[in-house]
């Protein structure tokens, strides 16, 4: 797969900015998006269904995640908006053993955040960040 398009965005929570990577999949949908919210007027990516001038609400979203989940087959309750973004983070930590690269995908100020997050061990941690030279 080719590389995409890095975005940062904002963090909502620590006002700090954390870039993303756009892949090819992503822009593809978004750009079969953008038509239909341009023609309804809004000036949001993910309009309110219910309030004409807002964007979805994380409860909307979780919702339609849940309904996603469920529509494939899966157990619904095991899948959340969060612990999607976990599981993204835990998969690059498994496969690189670099807590720094999932600490700056994250958006973490500590290192300590990140290995709480993920339920890193201590030993772990600590053999990792013993081999990561600054």
């Amino acid at each position: 797969m080719g590389r995409g398009r890095r975005i940062p965005i904002i963090q909502k929570k620590t006002k700090r900015p954390v870039q993303f990577e756009v892949t090819e999949q992503t822009k593809n949908a978004l750009a079969a998006w953008l038509p239909f919210v341009q023609r309804n007027g809004s000036s949001d990516l993910f309009p309110s269904r219910r309030k004409t001038s807002q964007h979805l609400s994380t409860r909307q979203y979780a919702r339609i995640v849940h309904r996603w989940v469920a529509s494939v087959g899966l157990e619904a309750s095991a899948y959340g908006t969060h612990s999607m973004r976990r599981t993204k983070a835990a998969q690059i930590y498994k496969k690189t053993d670099n807590l720094r690269a999932v600490q700056i995908l994250l958006g973490h100020t500590k290192l300590e955040s990140t290995v709480q997050y993920l339920g890193v061990e201590v030993d772990d941690a600590l053999r990792i960040a013993e081999q990561i030279e600054l």
